[in-house]
């Protein structure tokens, strides 16, 4: 009987987790970037753009020099779900890019990708006319890094990446795969337990809202081997091998100071990032006990009371983290 109880118990813990991400996740996507209340709005002087050539194209990075003007001290900060082809939502929303660059780490800001997971797919999506196939885990390991480094000098070795939402996955994956280049990960919000019950659903449906696009061109269908490489909960072995420095970050999904809701659309938002941010912490939590099993050490995870999936709460916990990126990274 207790065995029973156990199984029916989960059984509704799954039903419901599931219910609550196609509830959420189909009219908001796996991001909700663009609702915090530090919008600039406006490019950032101090910044420039830096044009790199890839299968996809020509790709533009907005790009911060280190205040002390070292080249030797790099981080890329990956973008959300929604992200659009003008400027990142770290330059629209946050002051990340500059205020990182205080600390003297130059700061590279891929502009696009929306709704690719940072990923290399296997094919145009064919739901929404995509003409060319998404190879961004090739462009940020291979054409952005070489170029940085023979036009900027950038030191292509032991740099940092920070993801938001779908960004945050990928900066593990990045790190996980790529261990020469990124010495540092950082998600915010991040999906980390992409195999849990609903996860691969609720994606699917993101990708659907956030520009039709058919998650089947990224990794297959969900019993494809790609799923699990991209899967931070599946190889969190490597994170602990290569001594990545790893930082995750999720709050409680519970309004906080930065939620202000004044008007029925700030509170249909508010309610998404509720939700949103409530599926990144059972994610990140996920992680956690999975890395605690293999016996590792190398992670800070922040988990506060309140914070919803929007910008103001990744603007804070940048700058939260911006001492232990600088210690870890050149």
């Amino acid at each position: 009987m207790l065995g029973r109880t156990k199984k029916s118990g989960a059984g509704r813990v799954r039903r419901v987790l599931t219910a609550l991400m196609l509830a959420v996740i189909l009219p908001a996507g796996l991001a909700v970037a663009g609702t915090g209340a530090t919008a600039n709005a406006a490019f950032d002087q101090r910044a420039f753009d830096f044009v790199t050539d890839s299968s996809m194209g020509p790709i533009k990075s907005r790009i911060w020099r280190a205040a002390d003007g070292n080249t030797n001290r790099v981080v890329y900060l990956l973008d959300g779900l929604r992200a659009t082809n003008d400027i990142s939502g770290w330059e629209h929303e946050t002051d990340v890019g500059a205020y990182l660059a205080s600390w003297n780490i130059n700061v590279v800001q891929p502009v696009g990708g929306q709704s690719s997971f940072y990923s290399d797919w296997y094919a145009p999506s064919n739901f929404n006319g995509q003409q060319t196939t998404y190879k961004w885990e090739t462009f940020l390991t291979q054409n952005l890094r070489n170029n940085l480094s023979s036009r900027l000098g950038f030191n292509p070795n032991r740099n940092g990446v920070v993801g938001i939402s779908m960004g945050g996955s990928a900066a593990l994956t990045l790190a996980a795969y790529h261990p020469d280049q990124f010495s540092y990960a950082g998600s915010l919000s991040g999906y980390l337990n992409i195999s849990a019950p609903g996860m691969r659903e609720a994606m699917r449906l993101a990708l659907l809202d956030s520009g039709r696009f058919n998650i089947d061109a990224m990794w297959g269908p969900p019993w494809d081997p790609a799923w699990l490489r991209n899967d931070p909960f599946v190889f969190a072995p490597r994170l602990r091998d290569n001594g990545t420095r790893v930082w995750v970050f999720a709050g409680s999904g519970l309004p906080g100071g930065l939620d202000q809701p004044r008007s029925p659309i700030d509170y249909f938002n508010t309610g998404n990032a509720m939700g949103l941010e409530a599926i990144a912490l059972a994610n990140s939590r996920a992680f956690q006990i999975r890395m605690a099993s293999l016996g590792a050490n190398n992670v800070t995870y922040a988990f506060p009371a309140v914070g919803t999936h929007q910008w103001g709460y990744w603007q804070e916990q940048a700058h939260i983290m911006a001492p232990d990126l600088s210690a870890n990274i050149g």
